[in-house]
């Protein structure tokens, strides 16, 4: 199962003849970005959600017949192996994976960008989901999901952007999906750097950045120099456990929900926003329980070392990343219930540290948990307290086929329990992953 993943990996890699390209350079290849509108162009992340400009990107890129062609991807390939009190801790071999494509166009006074994202998870995570402890969200067999995370869809995000400058520093943006991601919250963990090498979801992704997966969505950005505005309109349920294909939530498929987000990059090295959205009925359970959420949060990313000149294609800025980059995130988020009023807070620290092949990290994360982690659950969801939890990581790159890295890696996490969760747990669980992470370059 894993192999037949990377080998459709490299497939769709060696399918293109291309060459790697920054983050911090635009997609035309002129000169890397200074301003937020510069970097909100390149569009290499989910939704319109964005980055610090300065933040290196592992991908694939070529010029064909006016069109800017581009292609990113991964897959790990993961053991886990858990340890907790009454069995809670379970074992499981999976892949998490994601691949890609983009291709980019001028068009009247603008640029038009269509893009997709598929994962193979619905096949390569068997059991509708894998183990992770304290994780809550989303359904497996028609019941929660407890003490594991949901695969993503196959088709992660499908959909086509338009911007259009107004000015020189003045950038309006049009964003339509299918599937995709709405202006909530930051660049969601399976797309931002600081959680590249981390193949375990966060603990706060149902009150951080679930909606990165939304259906019908529909955003209108305008930006100016360091600041960006955001609205948008989608459907607010999460993706059912038909993750093949789409199927209408217990609500239907038409737009009921609503999100906006400010955004604010004064450097190329910081980009920081808030969001607040109200969500119609996110459970498939409860689909008459809807849900306000609110996110803030930071990205710092430093480059570290000296860029290389590597290529000498006329008209073309194609060095490479720095020999090496700091990147971290700090994110709060905010799930409130509004039937109960029940809140649920998390908050989440990443930092990756890569030195030449070297990839170092940590997340330290604290995250509110309810009453469907309990045995048995009470009808009524209630909260339990905050479950804590510490990450520590290594991995290795290695050149695996064109266009294709290999790092084996691991890493260990031990959490903190709260009191009412003890006796299920125990006090400090912990749980350790190995894997091997392939990436496209």
């Amino acid at each position: 199962m894993h192999h037949k993943t990377r080998i459709r990996t490299s497939a769709f890699a060696l399918a293109f003849l291309a060459c790697p390209l920054s983050h911090a350079q635009q997609m035309e290849g002129v000169a890397a970005p200074t301003t937020l509108t510069q970097t909100i162009l390149q569009h290499t992340s989910s939704g319109t959600s964005v980055e610090p400009a300065s933040t290196p990107m592992a991908m694939l890129m070529r010029q064909r017949d006016g069109w800017t062609l581009m292609l990113h991807g991964y897959a790990f390939a993961s053991d886990i192996q858990q340890h907790a009190a009454s069995e809670r801790g379970k074992d499981k071999l999976f892949s998490a994976n994601m691949i890609m494509g983009m291709a980019q166009h001028p068009i009247g006074r603008g640029h038009i960008t269509f893009r997709s994202m598929l994962s193979l998870e619905p096949a390569t995570i068997t059991g509708r989901f894998y183990p992770e402890l304290f994780q809550q969200g989303e359904t497996a067999y028609g019941k929660p999901i407890v003490d594991g995370q949901h695969p993503h869809d196959f088709v992660m995000e499908l959909g086509a952007l338009y911007d259009l400058p107004l000015t020189e520093h003045m950038l309006l943006t049009l964003y339509a999906a299918p599937v995709g991601d709405p202006a909530i919250g930051p660049t969601a963990y399976p797309h931002r750097l600081s959680a590249s090498e981390d193949p375990i979801a966060a603990l706060g992704h149902h009150q951080q950045d679930s909606t990165h997966i939304a259906f019908n969505v529909m955003t209108a950005g305008l930006s100016y120099k360091t600041l960006r505005l955001e609205a948008s309109g989608f459907h607010g349920a999460e993706p059912t456990e038909a993750r093949w294909h789409f199927q209408p939530s217990p609500n239907g498929v038409t737009p009921d929900s609503f999100s906006g987000r400010i955004t604010w990059a004064p450097t190329a090295n910081i980009a920081a926003q808030y969001s607040i959205a109200h969500l119609t009925g996110p459970e498939s359970l409860v689909p008459k329980d809807d849900e306000t959420r609110q996110t803030a949060s930071i990205m710092y990313n430093r480059p570290i070392g000296i860029h290389h000149d590597t290529t000498s294609m006329p008209g073309m800025s194609m060095s490479t990343p720095a020999t090496g980059n700091w990147s971290n995130t700090f994110v709060w988020g905010q799930a409130k219930a509004l039937p109960t009023n029940l809140v649920a807070n998390s908050y989440l620290l990443e930092s990756l540290l890569t030195l030449g092949r070297n990839s170092f990290w940590t997340r330290i994360e604290v995250a509110a948990r309810t009453s469907e982690l309990l045995a048995p659950a009470p009808a009524i969801e209630t909260g339990v307290g905050h479950v804590q939890a510490y990450t520590l990581g290594y991995d290795r790159s290695y050149h695996f086929a064109p266009h294709l890295d290999a790092a084996p890696g691991a890493q260990f996490t031990q959490y903190r329990t709260s009191d009412a969760l003890t006796p299920i747990y125990g006090r400090t669980p912990f749980s350790a992953v190995v894997f091997v992470r392939f990436r496209i370059r």
